[in-house]
């Protein structure tokens, strides 16, 4: 279909009325609630993620390791070369296409938290390992650490087997492209019209809204940190609002513009961005230390893997989730909750894409690409730390991580344009974010895999709103919506559930059809 039949196709596209007013709705009160009584709703949030951490994080561990493991069988199955999307040739180019999905999880934070992350666990090492924080000991286990957390399985959840039953039941069963769909295989039609897929719908758009809007509203505060720190420019409510409000008119205007030209262009540009920027670190950064670090940590995160996976040791008891509950379910609940939208998005992007080629590229390339982003950045600031103590780590004391990657970017030779490069890539990184998930929520509101262009500035004006209103609330705001995150995903970790065994099953069956 070209741009422009796409386009007329838009307009004859509606939008579900009764799912815009339940999730619309939603994020209102919600935003409502924080502006009237902060202390109330933070008292809510923090009981709903202590209930989302307690009880359901085993199940979250167990649901994203048999969610990677059963997407590897789908590589090695006859019906993994089978081509999805009813299209014999790929509509975009192999490097479009994987920018547009590498744009997606890094986007949600991987800058901030490749600075963050590695210096976080190696100065207070992971309870798995125990090692002595701040020393050579507490490399290894920090790098592999990172890499659980945005490596295989992370990734894997994004869509190695929700996009198989959307590209699937969307276009060769004519199902809608939407999470309802994901619900199929348990519920029939009543799934697809009844209020099971309208609930379905919603709680997967309330959690893409609260996981987008986190990165927003935290890009305000980072930039605006930056600006002060580089130019001097007060670090004020003021900054934040016009920061995010530049984010929010470039994400729209590339979300207007669709898939093949404004979100596509800027994934290549993000991309490109960021590429010469790994190269320069590389380079002009702690080199044999880098290439190091990822060999022996990439070595103890397979080596550990299991164990990292479905480590238990550290849960906490309810009202106090312990380390695992905020580190491992939090960045399981936050990923996630994108699951089924970002489903919808790849599903999307790779029409004429085969099975295996979709899973290899979602579960292997891009957790390996991710973690040796992390190493790079990361590995850096530990070889910094290690070589001075405190170069580092005085930045990053109280959590401070837009002070870890500019403590690590300032040190590196032309520190302050790199600074200034890297704070230009987050908001780049963010606002594929924002373009991307105002596409796939308009289009679950509508009947068109092509959403009209209204419909897709609405929701990326809220985001942008919800932001704002958050921020000026102070920085309880963000870090609450930190842990609403978490309590979004537990509906969306059920709507998933079916992916375990229906892309397998769907697999099997195009086996037996070649």
């Amino acid at each position: 279909m070209s741009e422009a039949s796409m386009e007329t196709n838009v307009q004859k596209s509606s939008v579900n009325t009764p799912l815009f007013l339940i999730s619309g709705g939603f994020i209102a009160l919600f935003c409502l609630a924080a502006l009237i009584n902060l202390d109330a709703l933070s008292a809510a949030v923090d009981w709903g993620f202590n209930v989302a951490a307690t009880y359901f994080g085993l199940y979250w561990q167990v649901l994203l390791l048999a969610t990677f493991l059963i997407g590897l069988v789908l590589c090695v199955l006859p019906g993994g070369k089978a081509i999805m999307g009813n299209l014999a040739a790929p509509e975009f180019s192999l490097f479009q296409w994987g920018s547009m999905i590498m744009c997606t999880l890094l986007a949600g934070g991987g800058v901030f938290w490749a600075a963050g992350e590695p210096i976080a666990h190696f100065l207070y090492s992971p309870p798995l390992y125990g090692a002595e924080g701040g020393t050579q000991a507490a490399v290894n286990p920090a790098i592999a650490q990172s890499f659980m957390h945005w490596g295989f399985l992370a990734w894997a959840i994004l869509g190695s087997l929700s996009t198989v039953m959307l590209m699937h039941y969307h276009y060769e069963k004519g199902l809608p492209l939407a999470p309802r769909t994901l619900l199929y295989p348990l519920f029939g039609d009543r799934a697809i019209n009844g209020p099971i897929g309208l609930i379905a719908d919603a709680a997967s758009i309330i959690a893409v809204v609260a996981g987008t809007v986190g990165p927003i509203g935290f890009l305000g505060l980072q930039v605006s940190y930056g600006l002060s720190d580089l130019f001097g420019i007060p670090d004020v409510f003021a900054t934040q609002l016009v920061v995010i409000g530049g984010l929010v008119a470039i994400y729209t205007i590339s979300a207007m513009t669709g898939l093949s030209r404004g979100i596509q262009l800027l994934s290549k540009i993000n991309v490109i961005l960021a590429g010469a920027l790994l190269v320069f670190v590389l380079l002009a950064g702690p080199t044999g230390f880098i290439f190091g670090s990822f060999l022996s940590g990439f070595g103890t995160y397979l080596g550990n893997f299991f164990q990292m996976a479905l480590f238990r040791g550290d849960a906490g008891v309810f009202g106090e989730p312990g380390w695992l509950g905020w580190w491992t379910v939090f960045f399981w609940g936050w990923f996630m909750g994108y699951g089924p939208l970002m489903a919808m998005f790849i599903a999307r992007v790779s029409r004429g894409r085969s099975i295996r080629s979709i899973v290899i590229m979602l579960s292997i390339i891009a957790p390996i690409v991710t973690n040796f982003w992390f190493t790079i950045i990361g590995g850096t600031g530990i070889a910094m730390e290690l070589a001075e103590p405190g170069t580092v780590s005085t930045a990053f004391e109280g959590f401070n991580l837009p002070a870890a990657l500019l403590a690590i970017t300032g040190n590196l030779p032309m520190g302050f344009a790199i600074s200034i490069l890297f704070l230009i890539l987050t908001t780049i990184f963010v606002a594929t974010t924002g373009d991307s998930m105002s596409y796939v929520i308009s289009a679950t509101m509508g009947d068109s895999d092509n959403p009209s262009t209204g419909v897709r500035v609405f929701w990326g004006i809220a985001m942008g709103v919800m932001a704002v209103i958050l921020i000026s609330v102070g920085s309880g705001g963000v870090s609450k919506l930190q842990s609403f995150i978490v309590v979004t995903a537990v509906p969306v970790s059920l709507i998933l559930l079916p992916s375990l065994w229906d892309a397998l099953r769907i697999t099997l069956a195009k086996g037996k059809e070649s």
